[in-house]
């Protein structure tokens, strides 16, 4: 400790009035706040595929500094999920017909791994609690409201692959949900798909409790397709 230092403290525990100087995240956990905040505003439509990226106002927005709010940008980027545009404008990808059923096809085979492996590894404990989160995605589900749904979804995911072992494979389904959010909120708009995705969880969960592993497989995978013909045929 300096002297400069040792002066200053003793100067405000003998006044009394010192303040604590405000922490500031360093740059690594600022720039991830950054792009979980811009993650879910794509999720949840904030941001919608195609939408120009202005960094004057995003920095105005999340009071962050132009720096930060570029390498997020540019980590957000290199996954895919913003681009360049033709007149070089960063902006919310657009993904194409083909890149949806491949990020569709994807996300079942790995729902299908993260599923099997809930069940060889999860605890007792994570097993009631999936429990308790599938009534709970259903409950959000039964309010019509997307966020709701998308946030209640989220939630029952991260269970799974918390239990599975498999926090890599939570990260790389959500890159891959992230690439379709248009599509996905256009088809949790609708009505019967809800109630379709209220059956196929309780299938899926009935195949876990049972400890069922083909069972639990067959039904992440039909899940995924049934959500991407509606998503796709929308």
């Amino acid at each position: 400790m300096t002297y400069e230092h040792r002066r200053h403290t003793k100067t405000e525990s003998e006044t009394g009035g010192g303040r604590l100087t405000a922490l500031r995240p360093p740059p690594a956990s600022l720039r991830s706040r950054i792009i979980d905040s811009l993650r879910h505003a794509i999720e949840t439509g904030v941001l919608q595929p195609g939408a120009r990226l202005v960094e004057r106002e995003l920095c105005e927005q999340l009071q962050v500094s132009r720096t930060s709010l570029r390498e997020a940008l540019g980590e957000l980027q290199a996954e895919g999920i913003l681009a360049y545009s033709a007149n070089r404008r960063l902006s919310v990808g657009i993904i194409s017909r083909t890149d949806a059923e491949n990020a569709y096809r994807i996300r079942g085979t790995l729902e299908a791994l993260v599923v099997e492996q809930f069940i060889e590894k999860a605890t007792e404990v994570e097993r009631a609690a999936l429990v308790v989160e599938s009534k709970r995605l259903r409950a959000a589900y039964k309010t019509g409201d997307v966020d709701e749904m998308l946030v209640a979804k989220r939630a029952f995911y991260n269970h799974i692959c918390s239990g599975a072992k498999n926090i890599l494979a939570f990260d790389i389904i959500n890159r891959l949900v992230l690439r379709t959010s248009g599509l996905r909120r256009r088809s949790l708009s609708r009505k019967q798909r809800q109630k379709q995705s209220i059956e196929e969880w309780e299938v899926l969960v009935e195949a876990i409790m049972r400890r069922d592993v083909r069972a639990a497989r067959r039904a992440a995978v039909q899940h995924v397709a049934s959500a991407a013909k509606s998503a796709l045929d929308f």
